[in-house]
């Protein structure tokens, strides 16, 4: 895939968890340089419905024919409300790339799906998400790829990751998700 260095990037993270809907906030990008919109919705907290918002958002954007990738924090939102990025990729004909700042720890996520109703569902999406790639650099990152070659979705995380090691677009959707719902930002994406 050829990269230009605006490309349009849909990133979307999720806001603190205080109430049964949580807001999730797309944040619309040339490249990890300048903001040209925002979406809005709310997801359930430990729900089943992340993947079917993501999908309607996405598709329902006056943004939707200008992305060209979309860039998600994780692939679980609202506490472990499962993204199914196998299934946004298919749906909206666009690539996904999953960031972390860290692997996760599987054993962990298993015990606490335990705790929710439908766990082995939850376990399977989160699991159909594919192979974690470690970014080297300074300060490694991790990343899940759906409808794109790893080597461009790096490419990418490097391109957009213009004030830290985060991608800058999902740094401003987690920004202004937290900002909004707590009155100020705080944390990190």
């Amino acid at each position: 895939m050829h990269i230009k260095p605006e490309i349009r990037i849909l990133a979307i993270d999720d806001s603190p968890l205080i109430n049964e809907k949580v807001m999730i906030i797309g944040a619309f990008f040339r490249g990890g340089e300048q903001l040209d919109g925002i979406l809005r919705a709310e997801v359930t907290k430990d729900g089943m419905d992340a993947t079917d918002v993501l999908i309607r958002i996405i598709k329902d954007s006056k943004y939707y024919t200008q992305i060209r990738v979309i860039m998600l924090d994780g692939v679980t939102y609202a506490g472990f409300n499962p993204v199914d990025i196998t299934c946004i990729c298919k749906e909206t004909d666009l690539p996904v790339i999953v960031f972390m700042r860290s692997c996760p720890d599987f054993g962990k996520i298993k015990l606490a799906l335990l705790h929710l109703p439908d766990p082995e569902k939850r376990w399977e999406i989160i699991q159909r998400a594919g192979m974690i790639h470690k970014i080297e650099q300074e300060n490694p990152v991790f990343i899940q790829v759906c409808g794109l070659d790893k080597e461009s979705a790096v490419e990418i995380i490097r391109l957009t990751s213009t004030h830290s090691n985060i991608p800058e677009p999902l740094r401003v959707a987690h920004i202004i998700a937290t900002g909004v719902v707590l009155g100020e930002s705080k944390g990190q994406a």
